[in-house]
C-alpha cells in the first residue's frame, strides 16, 4: 500500500496547472461562496453565536484547509454536525471557552495527522456515524421550531438541551406568529421547488439564496412583524480581529473533553467528505495531511473569532459539479466571502429568522440519511440495529459526546462477543482403525499424543477456552494446532503459559503446529518459544505428530 504523503495537495496540483483550470476554479469558487453565505450565517445562529462568526469560519478555516489540505476539492467551513455541540459549549463556557476548546482540538488534529492516524476513520462503525448524523439532524430541526413558528418564550426560559427546547415549544405554542409561519413556509417551498426548475441558472444559484432574497422582500416590503437577524443580534461588519484565548490550566481542564469531541467529529466528518469527493472525481486524498490542515484551520478560525470547522460534503459536491478540481477553488471561495463580510454584512441584519429556520430545515433533511437508516433497520443484524438506534436516541436526548462514547463501547463489546463466538478450541476425535472403515483417510496419532486445534483470534475473550484444554493420565505429548489463529494478545499468551505450567507438572510435553507470524512473534517476545523449546514448534501438523511420536 502506498504511503500517505504529508504534503498539501495544492503543491502537487500546481505542477500541471493550466489557465483553463484556473478559470474553472474561479467560477466554481464564486458559486460555492454564494452557497456558503446563507449556510454559514444559518449554521452560526444555530450554534448560538452571531452571524459574522459563521462568515469568519468560512473565510479563515476555509482558506487554510484548502491551502494545506490533502484533498483536491474539499470545501471547509461551519457544518450542521457542530451546531448542537457549539451551542452547548457557548452556553456553558462562553465564546472564550469555545475558542480554547477549538484551539486544543486543532492541536489534537495536527498530532493525529503527524502520527498518521488518518486511516483509523475506518474503525468508526457505519451504524454509529449513521445514528449520530440522523440524531444531529433531528436536534437541528427541533432547535429551529421556535424561529419557524415565531414563538415567544417568557424571560428566563432555558433551552440548552434538546429536551428543554421541545418542552418550551409545546408550552409556548399558543404564541405562534402566523406571519412568521407564512415567511417560513414560502422560503421552504422556494428551496424545494427551485432545484426542480430545469435551467442553467437554477444549477448555479442555490435556492437558499433566493429564499433569503424573497424573505427580506416579504418582511421589509410588506412590513411584516417578524423577527430578523438584526432584531436579535448585533451585526459587526469588517474583518475579524485576532484574539488569544485564556490558556490557564484550569481553563484547559474545563474544556478538554469538549476539545476531544470537536477533534474526533472534525476528523470523522472531514475524512468522510474526502471519501465521497474521491468517488466523484476518481481521485485519492491524503488523509493524514487533511487532518493536519483541519487542525491548522480550526486553530486559525478560533484565533480570529470563528467556530469549529470541517469539510462540508454539500459544498464540496457543489465545487466538483461546477468544475473545481484544485484547492484554488476553495481559496477563491474564502476570498470572495471577505468582500461580502466587508461590503454586504449589514444586509444580513434584514434576513428574517423564519428564513434561517427554513434553510436549516432543509440542511437537516439532507443530512438525516433516513434512507440508509431505514435500510439498516431492515437488513442489519439485531446487535447493529441496537447500536444504531441507541446512538440516535442518545444524540437527541443527551448529546453527541455521550452518544459516541456509549455507541463505541457497545459496538466494541459486540465485536468482541462476535470474535469470541468465532473462536473455537476442540480436540481431535480418535477412531479405531479396525472398526471404522473411513479411518483410512485419517492421520495416525499415537495413543500417548493428544491433539487440540485452535481457530479464531486468541484474545482475552477466549482465555477460558484455553483453560479447558485437558489431557488424559496416559498422555505424554500435547499438540496444539494453530493454523487458524491470526492473532494472539497478552491475555491469551498468559493462558498458554499457564497451560505450559500445568503440562510441565503433569510430565506432558507441548508441541505447536503451524503458528502464524503475529502469534509467533508474541510468543518469542514473551520468551515462550525458548521456554517450550524451538524444536517443538513445527511448520506442519504431520511434522508435529512426528515430533510428538519421537518424544
Amino acid at each position: 500500500m502506498k504511503k500517505d504523503k504529508l504534503k498539501p495537495m495544492l503543491f502537487s496540483n500546481m505542477k500541471q496547472y493550466t489557465k483553463e483550470q484556473f478559470a474553472k476554479d474561479v467560477v466554481s469558487g464564486i458559486i460555492v461562496a454564494i452557497i456558503a453565505l446563507p449556510l454559514s450565517i444559518a449554521l452560526a445562529l444555530a450554534s448560538g453565536v452571531g452571524p459574522e462568526e459563521g462568515i469568519y469560519t468560512a473565510i479563515v478555516a476555509g482558506f487554510i484547509i484548502s491551502f494545506l489540505g490533502g484533498s483536491r476539492v474539499q470545501i471547509a467551513g461551519p457544518t450542521a454536525a457542530f451546531a448542537t455541540i457549539v451551542a452547548g459549549i457557548v452556553a456553558k463556557n462562553g465564546m472564550g471557552g469555545l475558542a480554547l476548546a477549538t484551539v486544543i482540538a486543532g492541536v489534537l488534529l495536527i498530532v493525529m495527522g503527524l502520527c498518521r492516524l488518518g486511516s483509523l476513520i475506518k474503525f468508526i462503525p457505519y451504524t454509529i456515524t449513521t445514528g449520530f448524523t440522523a440524531g444531529i439532524a433531528v436536534t437541528i430541526l427541533l432547535g429551529q421550531l421556535k424561529d419557524f413558528f415565531g414563538l415567544t418564550y417568557p424571560a428566563g426560559t432555558v433551552t440548552i438541551e434538546t429536551v428543554d427546547k421541545v418542552e418550551a415549544v409545546i408550552r409556548n405554542f399558543g404564541t405562534v406568529n402566523v406571519m412568521a409561519v407564512l415567511v417560513g413556509v414560502v422560503c421552504l417551498a422556494i428551496q424545494i421547488v427551485w432545484p426542480m426548475i430545469p435551467s442553467k441558472i437554477t444549477q448555479k444559484i442555490p435556492g437558499s439564496l433566493i429564499a433569503v432574497i424573497v424573505g427580506i422582500a416579504m418582511v421589509s416590503g410588506l412590513h411584516l412583524q417578524v423577527n430578523t437577524i438584526g432584531d436579535l443580534y448585533e451585526i459587526h461588519p469588517g474583518l475579524p480581529s485576532f484574539t488569544m484565548p485564556d490558556f490557564s490550566i484550569r481553563s484547559v481542564k474545563l474544556v478538554f473533553s469538549d476539545a476531544v469531541t470537536i477533534a474526533v467529529l472534525a476528523a470523522i466528518e472531514s475524512l468522510l467528505s474526502c471519501v465521497v469527493a474521491d468517488g466523484m472525481i476518481n481521485s485519492h486524498h491524503r488523509s493524514n495531511m487533511e487532518l493536519i490542515a483541519q487542525g491548522a484551520g480550526n486553530i486559525g478560525s478560533a484565533l480570529f473569532g470563528g467556530i469549529p470547522a470541517t469539510g462540508a460534503i454539500a459544498r464540496t459536491a457543489a465545487n466538483i459539479k461546477n468544475g473545481g478540481r484544485t484547492p484554488i477553488a476553495g481559496m477563491v471561495h474564502a476570498v470572495l466571502l471577505i468582500l461580502v463580510l466587508v461590503l454586504l454584512m449589514p444586509v444580513a441584519g434584514l434576513i428574517p429568522m423564519p428564513t434561517i429556520a427554513s434553510i436549516l430545515f432543509l440542511v437537516a433533511y439532507n443530512m438525516c440519511q433516513w434512507r440508509p437508516f431505514v435500510h439498516l433497520c431492515k437488513t442489519a443484524p439485531k446487535s447493529d440495529i441496537a447500536v444504531l438506534v441507541l446512538t440516535f436516541v442518545l444524540t437527541v436526548v443527551f448529546d453527541l459526546v455521550v452518544a459516541i462514547e456509549v455507541g463505541m463501547i457497545i459496538a466494541g463489546i459486540l465485536f468482541l462477543k462476535r470474535m469470541s463466538d468465532e473462536a473455537d478450541v476442540h480436540g481431535w476425535e480418535y477412531f479405531d482403525e479396525e472398526t471404522d472403515t473411513e479411518s483410512i483417510s485419517l492421520r495416525s496419532v499415537p495413543k500417548h499424543v493428544r491433539v487440540y486445534e485452535i481457530s479464531g483470534p486468541m484474545f482475552f475473550g477466549m482465555t477460558d477456552m484455553i483453560s479447558e484444554i485437558t489431557v488424559k493420565e496416559f498422555t505424554r505429548v500435547l499438540v496444539i494446532r494453530m493454523r487458524g489463529v491470526p492473532a494472539l494478545d497478552a491475555s491469551a499468551m498468559k493462558s498458554l503459559e499457564d497451560l505450559y505450567q500445568r503440562c510441565n507438572k503433569a510430565g506432558v510435553k507441548l508441541v505447536f503446529s503451524h503458528v502464524n507470524a503475529q502469534p509467533l512473534k508474541t510468543m518469542e517476545k514473551a520468551g515462550f518459544v525458548e521456554q517450550v523449546g524451538r524444536d517443538n514448534f513445527c511448520a506442519h501438523i504431520d511434522d508435529a505428530l512426528e515430533r510428538a511420536a519421537s518424544l
